[in-house]
């Protein structure tokens, strides 16, 4: 049995019962009490759960907009009903049988039973519009929730969801995971001031978790969860009551004024180790604001606002499906993927870090004049990957040695222009720096959610740190070129448009065949000529290479912490990179074809080089190329140089301190003023967030004599 608050009636006086019966059969009752009355029930519908060991229901709540019923089971699964209420059959029973005090519910026999249930077979037996089985695991949905048009479910398995209804079907958004050791969530409770309160237990502790502090709220030890209990709040008091060794207990606390004064509310628990920016958002009345998103050591991505003009960052949106640190970010924006009028911003968002994890997310924001942060955004998890998750479905995988769990994606960078009519499917592909000194390309299909492997190679032999990927238009076709560097300072150019279009072929034709391949994280037996591949095939996966680099540059004496392309106006390349030892290195290249059918054709000739030793006191872990005449970089010391690029030299223009500690990335971005005056932004990061503008002379300042 469970209760539901039945839309269009009084929540104090009628609510929707919901009881399960046997063989699956669910009934819904709505049942109004009046003081003095027995009370007035009324069969609604009647629905068939899914087949399972532990057939019944434990949650359930209405969507009085679409006129369905959303409901959880005791298997995990998230079912969707109809309950249009024209089809109901209407039973009055407000009489007392046979003169009895007692209302008919408590009747024994067929005589006393209510007419309600004696006909409920002229109802039909309604089959669940959509099923997402076992969504919460095998322990059981705990509540279903309505808040602001989505839908959120928690479980036993220490996350909660957020849903969406898409043509009467349910379809997961994102899953977040509140804190560590909470592996029993029960409630979720949304405060009036935006707070999302979630309710669990934690061991044999109840607990309440804010996710706007990041903390436990309230923690009472009350010997787990598997008791009865409720929870009530206001901004006066809190109120907790539960049965204990047959005991009722109760716990009440008053409000008391808070003692501590946030100054500045933290983004991460620990250091953030990336961010992208994403865009700009107009909105009416209120100035432009910067979207940015931010990875960091504590696990979780952030998508946040970044006014100018208030100089505050507001976060929209926490994602927290790593299990490790998030170590790179990258976006894919390209045609039909991006729009600025009121659609907003939309884009593919990557993450990557530790445990060799990648996720994936379709990010939508807009101008919302009504939220504090004046931008509203939706995120919907697309896919994921990880390169040890079919080791887990091995049979005798103690006989076989694992793959290094220590795996760390250092870096990712979305291959441009895949989606054009070369391309029979719209793949996205995206370039990986490993830790295990890899090089890999993993190829994207939205529409089923599928993130491949396609191609890797170990030419580097140690841990490559940054990739870049960018596009050479050439008359009549195109070539996909992959820039990678490693901890010895050697860069390597690749030639990746071969294994792209033979990946983008195969999964074409594999594309009917994805779901086993899928179910089994073994992607590379896609290359494979058949579709048709046999379950024995996954279970060795055989990852095709990449061929060898078409150059190798020595750039750095060591460890590359930074790397950025710029195409120049000449169709040429400026490759800019810092190092561990504090020197820059820039070089100028360029692309050389030969017939359009020959892959073996392409060529790079390496036009001049560039090299500012100590250029910095300490890592650049930052450098950007402005224009062909213009860089700058960023290190852990603390300084911000600009840099004019002259035949042979860079020539220090100015230098900023910034305030972050640790510096771990930068960003930049150009705006044109109203006057056609270009304006440079840049956000850093590290112990901290920073976002910094300029502009930059046309000029260099005049050299002085030599002393």
């Amino acid at each position: 049995l469970s209760w539901a608050p039945r839309p269009g009636l009084p929540p104090d006086t009628a609510a929707a019962l919901l009881a399960s019966g046997p063989d699956g059969e669910m009934l819904w009752l709505d049942v109004t009490h009046r003081p003095g009355q027995a009370p007035w029930v009324r069969l609604m519908g009647r629905y068939l759960l899914p087949p399972c060991k532990q057939r019944w229901h434990t949650c359930a709540t209405f969507l009085p907009q679409e006129g369905l019923l959303v409901c959880g089971d005791r298997r995990g699964s998230l079912l969707l009903f109809p309950c249009s209420t024209s089809s109901g059959w209407a039973a009055e029973s407000t009489s007392i049988v046979n003169g009895g005090t007692d209302p008919v519910f408590e009747a024994s026999s067929n005589e006393l039973l209510p007419s309600c249930l004696l006909h409920k077979g002229a109802l039909p037996l309604e089959s669940p519009l959509s099923v997402l089985f076992g969504l919460h695991g095998k322990t059981g949905v705990t509540s279903v929730t309505i808040h602001r048009g989505y839908i959120y479910s928690t479980g036993r398995d220490g996350v909660y969801r957020q849903l969406r209804l898409q043509d009467q079907q349910l379809e997961v958004l994102q899953k977040h995971r509140p804190c560590k050791g909470l592996q029993w969530i029960e409630e979720l409770h949304f405060t009036s001031d935006g707070d999302l309160l979630v309710l669990g237990f934690h061991a044999d502790n109840f607990v309440v978790w804010s996710s706007r502090t990041s903390e436990n709220t309230l923690c009472i030890p009350c010997g787990g969860g598997h008791r009865s209990w409720s929870y009530c709040s206001s901004p006066l008091a809190e109120v907790f009551a539960f049965i204990k060794s047959g005991d009722v207990m109760l716990y009440h606390r008053e409000a008391e004024p808070c003692e501590q004064q946030v100054l500045l509310e933290s983004l991460h628990g620990r250091e953030i180790t990336c961010v992208r920016r994403l865009g700009a958002v107009e909105v009416p009345g209120r100035a432009t604001v910067n979207v940015f998103v931010t990875g960091s050591e504590d696990t979780t991505t952030c998508v946040l606002v970044l006014s100018e003009n208030s100089r505050a960052a507001v976060p929209l949106a926490r994602l927290s499906d790593h299990i490790s640190s998030v170590r790179t970010l990258a976006f894919a924006m390209g045609p039909g993927d991006e729009g600025f009028g009121d659609e907003g911003l939309s884009a593919l968002l990557f993450s990557a870090g530790g445990r060799a994890q990648i996720e994936c997310y379709r990010l939508l924001c807009s101008g919302d004049t009504v939220a504090q942060s004046a931008v509203a955004c939706q995120v919907m998890h697309v896919a994921s990957h990880r390169l040890d998750k079919h080791w887990e479905q091995k049979k005798n995988r103690h006989k076989l040695v694992k793959m290094d769990p220590e795996t760390r994606y250092m870096s990712l960078s979305v291959v441009p222009g895949t989606s054009t009519k070369q391309l029979p499917t719209p793949w996205k592909f995206l370039a990986a720096a490993c830790s295990d000194g890899s090089v890999r390309i993993f190829g994207l299909l939205e529409a089923a959610r599928k993130l491949v492997l396609v191609a890797e190679s170990f030419h580097h032999q140690r841990c490559v740190l940054k990739v870049e990927a960018f596009l050479h238009t050439r008359a009549g076709g195109e070539r996909h070129l992959l820039c990678s560097a490693a901890t010895d300072g050697s860069i390597a150019f690749w030639d990746i448009t071969g294994p792209i279009m033979d990946a983008a072929d195969t999964l074409h034709q594999a594309e009917g065949e994805m779901q086993p391949l899928g179910e089994c994280c073994c992607p590379a037996a896609l290359l494979l000529p058949l579709a048709k591949v046999s379950i024995a095939l996954l279970t060795q996966p055989v990852f095709p290479a990449l061929e060898a680099p078409l150059v190798t540059v020595m750039a750095h004496s060591c460890g590359v912490n930074s790397l950025h392309i710029r195409h120049t106006p000449e169709g040429r390349y400026l490759v800019a990179s810092g190092s561990d030892d504090g020197s820059i290195h820039v070089c100028l290249l360029e692309v050389a074809l030969g017939r359009p059918e020959a892959t073996a054709g392409t060529c790079l000739r390496v036009l001049e080089r560039v090299c500012r030793p100590c250029a910095h006191a300490a890592h650049v872990t930052g450098i950007r190329v402005l224009r062909p005449d213009l860089l700058l970089s960023a290190s852990v010391d603390q300084r911000l140089t600009l840099w004019n690029r002259c035949p042979g030299e860079l020539v220090p223009l100015s230098t900023t301190f910034f305030h972050v500690p640790d510096l771990a990335e930068l960003d930049c971005w150009e705006v044109e003023e109203a006057g056609g005056e270009l304006r440079y932004y840049c956000v850093l990061c590290g112990q901290g967030l920073e976002m910094l503008c300029g502009t930059a002379c046309s000029k260099p300042p005049p050299q002085e004599a030599p002393q």
